[in-house]
């Protein structure tokens, strides 16, 4: 299994795998499905802003998950935290695919010089939990009934990774952040 940045050719497969993901789940709170332009405008943001989007191929270049990062909030106090994705084929999860596509998330989020990572996910959804636990990241809130999907309120658990030991004053805007961070 190899780990790449996404390429406009994988957007049918990150297209299929995010619908899955709102169809069926509760990994993501949107009931729209997308369509191959949607995501394609998504990919084309996202990368332009200077954001990873990562994918997991086989050998034969089959897209076996992606995830990606952006900005936790528009506010520049917090351009040195992102908030994370990961999604994974449901034919391949539960064979490692999503922690590798963590650990390379990771690895680039700290090569961006960013401090934490921040995930949100839903408090039922305890692979996912289970996962981020293994990486090292800590449950740190619980929202309570703030989301809705298939007739039914879902609690939010927040976890987080601190990627770094940075210092306030290391971690000054004209010491570290290029334009990418402050998105």
């Amino acid at each position: 299994m190899i780990i790449r940045d996404a390429r406009p050719n994988d957007i049918d497969a990150i297209t299929a795998i995010y619908n899955h993901a709102v169809a069926h789940t509760t990994a993501i709170w949107n009931e729209t499905l997308a369509d191959r332009e949607d995501r394609l405008a998504w990919l084309v943001q996202r990368q332009g802003a200077g954001w990873p989007v990562l994918v997991a191929v086989d050998p034969r270049e089959t897209i076996l998950g992606y995830a990606t990062y952006g900005p936790w909030r528009p506010h520049e106090g917090y351009r040195h935290t992102v908030e994370h994705s990961v999604y994974v084929d449901p034919a391949q999860q539960g064979k490692g695919v999503g922690t590798l596509l963590m650990r390379a998330l990771i690895d680039r989020a700290r090569a961006q010089k960013m401090h934490v990572m921040v995930g949100g996910i839903e408090a039922g959804n305890m692979a996912s939990l289970r996962l981020h636990e293994a990486l090292g990241f800590e449950r740190t809130g619980l929202l309570k009934e703030v989301g809705m999907k298939f007739g039914r309120w879902l609690d939010l658990a927040f976890l987080q990774l601190t990627l770094d030991r940075r210092s306030p004053e290391d971690a000054h805007p004209s010491s570290d952040c290029n334009s990418n961070n402050r998105r």
